[in-house]
């Protein structure tokens, strides 16, 4: 028997010693594992069951701008934040928020036809029949309006449609035109159609896009009912968001306003959403020609044009107060870098109940938060300073966010490293888009943070999912996340102050038509998405593990090869645009100079050639280029440095930054600012809010990115006498971040 103990005894002495895993970015291998061993506790402490209590109080009553429950939600995240241990309080604003006295859709001619403009009580849902509560169906900071006219379906509203119109010689002057929700944000829809000389504008939801094309509708499945409606602002945001009366500053008390009528970013003509019960008598009176195939939806009609013989009466007026709103605002001190902060946020405000839209993302939100905080009280001290906020007033257009932001803009220029959004939440893949030079950190996160359902790690989910469709990234050493464009709380900091951002949220599993309406509550929440709340813990773990090591980080953990490689990808993307344009219009040229101009010549007269574009002149692409060559080498020049700084950086006691401590503050200030290097102070042509130079809304999307946006939209616009300025600009850029970059690799030698 002592032999055979003896023997196990040697086996087990010959057992191979499993590796330590590699230091996380930014870590040596010393804090590493400290960092490790706090973020193991931290991943305990989320619980779904709490989520689920959270979501039931906050979503319990609507809570819209300007609501008494809106108010009540505030007070009590700033209780919670309060007990959790953080440093909280309130910030409040004055914001313009009209909400509608008037309203009314209704077909004179060639019958009869009321809309109903009402989303009826499920008997089953507790909370859809709250109607004194809810706000209508309306559209926020449309222009009051009575118009009569024909009416024109002109599919999705957005600037391709209305060349389609053009070539079949069929005008929206003097009419109010329908569209369908998608293809770009609602506000693009409107200013279109204005732009075109229409009177007015109806937004349907059509079955095809988020109703029984989908599968069974609300209350037996999750799809958008026949009265369900999406409301929404429609405010200009791509030429600025937040409070319209007063861009560019903070909302406060005694803030200088503009007049309601020179507010800029109000529509121009009325605007009303309505349901695709309601939109299908009015699309059924339609007269003209049948649309072409791609512009079909799935109501059981034909779809045709119009103009008329259909007429519609349309009228929208409302009450154009200020309304206050409440940002939650929460600290947790930094010890050693206390002056660099990470910002988190999700906003609180819905449109009626909201559970997914945002409750969803709230929760778990506040379960990092308390998870945090019990940290803290065990003796975890991050190196930064971290601030979590609740944001009102992010519906109407970024309210909350914005106005607090304009108003700490020189706060935030001097400290902010990053900041992390989210907007909800529900079942299936981790989505993450932002800052490139994060993106590296994005998969190391997603590499340690388990998917609830598969019990893979979320970034196997997604690298399965992008092997499956194809996509290259999935075979780099990186998947690639994608560029912010707008149409949540990050906008302000990424877009308008230069601040590193990411937004993250789990979906894609649970198929929604509820978006914006009165069915979005905690009945639907539980029955169609994440039910057993797995995924908001998820987020939880993800997005809190991503602030730990942003805040904990002996060298902020920013990647910029990866920023570089897509800067590389972006200007071929312009190129190969560039080449497409002038094709086409050569190709035009041609046709015409051949006689065969009939196929795009006026429909009216079509004896007469079409109007064609001017030739493009010589772009020179050049400057852009060789900045690009800049970038990759600093870039490289960085990760060398760091790779040295990694290898050879000492032991240090916990808490303590690694190397020397003056020279990797300075490294980390570099590194902070670096995103600020790629605005440009001017900003962007005619929406000078708008200040980087790699990302934005674009102009006629709305939510959806262009990327180099000066330059894209030049090329797109055939504004061509700025696309070799917009180069220039970007070339620039490149060579300010190359340079921060270079200052910073020779702070870590």
């Amino acid at each position: 028997m002592r032999t055979q103990i003896l023997l196990a005894a040697g086996a087990i002495g010959l057992l191979p010693i499993a590796p330590s895993p590699a230091p996380l970015r930014g870590f040596n291998a010393q804090s590493s594992q400290i960092e490790r061993d706090w973020e193991a506790k931290f991943d305990a402490i989320p619980d779904p069951a709490r989520l689920r209590s959270m979501m039931q109080l906050l979503s319990a009553r609507p809570h819209h701008v300007g609501s008494p429950y809106d108010k009540q939600n505030a007070e009590w995240i700033l209780q919670q934040y309060k007990s959790f241990g953080w440093d909280a309080h309130i910030e409040s604003f004055d914001v313009l928020f009209p909400t509608p006295k008037e309203r009314l859709v209704e077909m004179v001619a060639p019958t009869r036809f009321k809309a109903a403009l009402q989303e009826p009580t499920v008997a089953v849902d507790p909370t859809s029949g709250q109607h004194d509560e809810q706000l209508p169906t309306y559209n926020a900071y449309s222009a009051d309006g009575d118009v009569t006219g024909p009416l024109v379906f002109v599919n999705y509203g957005i600037p391709s449609d209305y060349d389609e119109l053009e070539r079949r010689g069929i005008s929206v002057k003097g009419a109010i035109v329908i569209a369908k929700y998608g293809g770009s944000w609602r506000g693009i829809k409107p200013k279109v159609a204005a732009e075109h000389g229409a009177v007015g504008c109806l937004i349907y939801s059509d079955p095809g896009d988020d109703g029984y094309a989908g599968g069974a509708v609300f209350p037996n499945g999750p799809m958008r009912p026949p009265q369900g409606v999406q409301r929404g602002s429609v405010a200009d945001m791509p030429t600025y968001p937040g409070d319209p009366l007063t861009p560019g500053v903070g909302a406060t008390k005694d803030a200088k306003r503009l007049a309601v009528k020179d507010a800029p970013t109000l529509t121009k003509i009325p605007v009303l959403p309505i349901s695709y019960g309601d939109a299908q008598p009015l699309l059924q009176a339609l007269g003209g020609p049948a649309v072409p195939r791609d512009w079909r939806g799935g109501l059981p009609i034909t779809y045709r044009f119009g103009a008329g013989p259909a007429r519609v009466h349309l009228v929208v007026k409302s009450d154009w107060s200020l309304k206050p709103i409440y940002d939650v605002i929460a600290k947790i001190p930094g010890s050693t870098e206390a002056d660099q902060w990470i910002i988190r946020g999700n906003h609180h405000d819905g449109w009626v109940n909201g559970a997914a839209d945002p409750i969803s993302g709230q929760v778990a939100e506040l379960e990092e938060a308390r998870a945090l905080g019990e940290l803290y009280k065990q003796g975890w001290r991050p190196k930064r300073t971290i601030i979590y906020t609740a944001w009102d007033g992010e519906e109407p257009g970024l309210l909350g966010s914005t106005e607090w932001s304009e108003t700490h803009a020189d706060e935030l220029t001097q400290h902010a490293v990053a900041y992390i959004n989210s907007d909800g939440n529900g079942r299936g893949y981790l989505g993450v888009s932002g800052s490139h030079s994060l993106e590296h950190l994005v998969n190391e996160v997603e590499r340690d943070v388990q998917d609830p359902e598969s019990h893979v790690s979320t970034l196997k989910r997604n690298e399965d999912r992008a092997l499956v469709r194809g996509d290259s990234s999935a075979m780099r050493g990186d998947l690639r996340i994608g560029a912010l464009g707008s149409g949540s709380d990050y906008t302000p900091f990424i877009q308008h102050l230069g601040i590193a951002s990411l937004n993250m949220g789990f979906g894609g599993e649970d198929e929604s038509g509820i978006y914006h309406s009165i069915y979005d509550d905690f009945y639907w929440y539980t029955h169609f998405s994440d039910t057993s709340f797995v995924y908001g813990r998820a987020l939880s773990q993800a997005v809190g593990t991503t602030v730990m090591r942003l805040a904990d980080a002996d060298v902020l953990p920013f990647v910029f090869t990866n920023l570089a490689s897509t800067t590389r990808r972006y200007i071929g993307e312009l190129e190969r645009l560039r080449d497409q344009r002038a094709s086409q219009i050569s190709a035009e040229r041609r046709a015409v100079q051949a006689g065969a101009y009939a196929a795009t010549s006026d429909p009216r007269d079509p004896t007469q050639p079409p109007k064609l574009e001017t030739v493009p002149p010589h772009f020179d692409f050049a400057p852009l280029l060789d900045a690009q060559d800049s970038l990759e080498h600093a870039a490289q020049r960085f990760e060398s440095a760091y790779r040295a700084w990694s290898t050879h950086a000492p032991v240090v006691q916990a808490g303590a930054p690694a190397g020397d401590e003056t020279s990797l503050k300075t490294v980390n200030e570099e590194l902070a600012h670096a995103e600020r290097t790629l605005l440009a102070p001017e900003g962007l042509a005619n929406r000078p809010w708008y200040k980087h130079l790699l990302y934005a809304p674009g102009f006629y999307t709305g939510y959806g990115v262009k990327t180099m946006p000066g330059i894209r939209e030049a090329i797109e616009q055939g504004k061509w006498g700025e696309v070799n300025h917009e180069i220039d600009r970007v070339a620039k850029a490149l060579e300010r971040e190359a340079g921060v970059l270079a200052q910073a690799a020779a702070g870590l030698r």
